[in-house]
Formats: structure tokens, C-alpha cells, sequence
């Protein structure tokens, strides 16, 4: 829709949520560590270990963090760790996913039952949201990476589904991913290793749940919705949020402070 980013409606939340992000390593680990013993612990052979030691090596983590996760999988404390999937509603009628990795199901339910109940919003059953959803892969390159045509020629050979480029200012959003390929759940290793001969290693890759449809929000609602969204990512448990708000620039600056 003309006159709308998402990315730049994410960004302006995220603004108003830097110390979540100072968890981002925590939550990173925690992914490797799962990823390593649901498999082999050797990203070659492991796809999913693979997707996430280059998700951690994309924001800086350092390679011994990387090291004691993955060996992390061998210890038993990791055996009580369960993946575990919320669905709801926020203001307007937004659509929220939450995807938690928790140790204790009770405090992790807890958690997010509470942020739904504070913010406006509403927990549904499983199932209730996500049928409306599409569980595909995501690669995400920086806009440097090429041109549109560039990219989308890269992906077209590579098999991909789709491809959005949303060139925002790297200045005004240094964590721009400029170019979001979209492809099958399960071609996505192989178009991103095809993606990456010709355009290099990407920003991110990943399992993500994308929305069929958008919800237009506006005012106060917006505030609410943000203030649902911050508190769900601030919970320790959660490792993912997905929503599907479509919001103007005009409002996401305005609730962003």
C-alpha cells in the first residue's frame, strides 16, 4: 500500500525497545543450543543449527558464544527445554503470533496471558490465528547487496517465491534489511546457498510465519498494539513475535516515543 513500510512501522517500535534487544544474544543461544540437539551438532549436516549459527554470526555474536551453545546441547539442562506456540488477537484485531522456548511451560504461559490481558489484547486457541498464516523460509539482504532487478534476478534463479525490497535510508535505519526473499518452507537452505554464490552470505535467514492478509490500524490503537508487542518481547521465554498490522508511517512515528 502506497504511503505504508512495515519495515519502517517495526523499526519505530523497536526504537522504543532497546534494552529487548540487549536479550537478543540470550535468545540466539538458546535457538543454537536447541538447534544442535535436535540433530547433529555440526551445522554442515544440521540445517537448522546452520540457519542459526548464521543468524548469530549476522548480529556479531562471538564465535566462543557460538562455540558454548552448540556444546551446551550435550548437557542435560537442555532436555527440559519445550517449543511451544501462542495465538491471539491485539487492538484493532491484529493478528499475534508468539513462538516461546521455555523450561518452565507455567511461567512462559503465565507471561504472555499477562501481556495479552494488560495490552488489549486476547489469547485464542491454537490454531485460531495461524491458519491464516504461511509458515515459509525468509533470506534478508541489505540494500548494498544489489539492485532490484539484481536481487530479483538472483532469486528467480535460485527458486524463489517472491521478493519486496523496501530501500529505506541505511542512515536513518543502519538495520534495514533492504531486500526480504520469500521462499517455500523447505527450499529454504537450498535458494539461500544458490542466493549467496551471487550475492553473498545474506543479513538473515529463517522459518518465519507470514501473514496472508494485513489489518489496517490507526490511533490510539496503534499505542496499544505497540505497548502488546514490547511486552511480549520483553518476556525472557519468547523467542519470536509476528503480528500483522498495517499501519501509516505517520502513526508508527507518533506512538513511538
Amino acid at each position: 500500500m502506497a504511503g505504508h513500510s512495515k519495515f519502517k512501522n517495526i523499526m519505530h517500535r523497536k526504537g522504543r525497545a532497546d534494552a529487548v534487544r540487549s536479550k537478543l544474544f540470550s535468545r540466539l543461544s538458546r535457538e543454537i543450543t536447541v538447534a544442535a540437539k535436535s540433530g547433529m551438532p555440526d551445522p554442515a549436516m544440521n540445517p537448522r543449527l546452520r540457519l542459526a549459527v548464521n543468524n548469530a554470526k549476522a548480529e556479531s555474536m562471538p564465535k566462543d558464544n557460538i562455540e558454548r551453545a552448540i556444546k551446551k546441547a550435550s548437557g542435560g539442562e537442555v532436555d527440559a527445554m519445550e517449543e511451544i506456540r501462542y495465538e491471539g488477537r491485539g487492538p484493532g484485531g491484529v493478528q499475534v503470533i508468539v513462538e516461546v522456548l521455555t523450561d518452565n511451560r507455567n511461567r512462559a504461559a503465565s507471561g504472555v496471558r499477562s501481556a495479552f490481558a494488560k495490552n488489549g489484547g486476547a489469547l485464542g486457541e491454537s490454531g485460531s490465528v495461524t491458519f491464516m498464516w504461511d509458515r515459509v523460509g525468509e533470506i534478508r539482504y541489505p540494500a548494498e547487496a544489489g539492485s532490484e532487478d539484481a536481487v530479483m534476478e538472483a532469486a528467480i534463479e535460485a527458486g524463489a517465491q517472491d521478493v519486496e525490497s523496501d530501500l529505506v535510508k541505511p542512515d536513518i535505519y543502519e538495520d534495514a534489511p533492504g531486500h526480504t526473499i520469500w521462499t517455500a518452507f523447505e527450499d529454504l537452505n537450498e535458494v539461500a546457498e544458490a542466493m549467496s554464490k551471487v550475492l553473498g552470505d545474506p543479513k538473515s535467514t529463517a522459518i518465519v510465519w507470514k501473514p496472508q492478509s494485513e489489518i489496517d490500524l490507526e490511533g490510539d490503537s496503534v499505542g496499544t498494539l505497540f505497548k502488546l508487542l514490547d511486552a511480549l518481547d520483553a518476556e525472557d521465554d519468547v523467542q519470536q513475535v509476528y503480528s500483522n498490522e498495517n499501519i501509516s508511517d505517520e502513526d508508527a512515528a507518533k506512538f513511538a516515543g
